[in-house]
């Protein structure tokens, strides 16, 4: 959360001429609720096994860059599934995020410390999200600087190949 996904997500689609598809924004279209309506009526599981299959069905679609949920990669799954993908991790602190986010009506987010929450979910993500990542950038500097960033890991990455 608060990472950039969304807005480095559709720059670096813009710049690479590829399509842009945020999983979160295809998840409310095909449900036709939003994010915290699936969450406070049908709860947590329900939304990610929601969640799992529409990341799926992305995943086989057509070449694009897909922006991922934060929770999306806790589904192992999913993690099988982004195997040979280039998977971008936008690392930001906690305090980072959260001063991002805070504020939003964010389902995870609604309890009494939600700055701590954000923390120890980053905590708890964090090492799945380097375990899975084939770049990882700092998701502070600007978007645009970011998605240039990531540009250069991927030709660098393919120079490699």
């Amino acid at each position: 959360m608060g990472s950039g996904k969304t807005t480095v997500g559709q720059q670096l689609a813009r710049l690479l001429g590829v399509a842009w598809i945020d999983s979160d924004g295809e998840i409310e279209r095909r449900s036709g609720r939003t994010i915290p309506e699936i969450f406070s009526g049908d709860g947590e599981p329900a939304f990610r096994a929601l969640e799992e299959d529409v990341v799926a069905d992305l995943l086989a679609g057509e070449r694009g860059v897909v922006s991922l949920g934060g929770g999306a990669v806790l589904s192992e799954s999913t993690r099988r599934r982004l195997a040979g993908h280039n998977v971008i991790y936008l690392h930001v602190t906690a305090a980072q995020g959260f001063a991002r986010v805070s504020g939003s009506k964010r389902p995870l987010l609604q309890a009494p410390d939600p700055a701590q929450v954000y923390a120890d979910l980053l905590a708890e993500r964090d090492p799945v999200y380097r375990d899975i990542a084939t770049i990882v950038v700092d998701a502070q500097p600007h978007q645009r600087l970011v998605a240039d960033e990531i540009i250069s890991q991927l030709t660098t990455q393919e120079a490699r190949q």
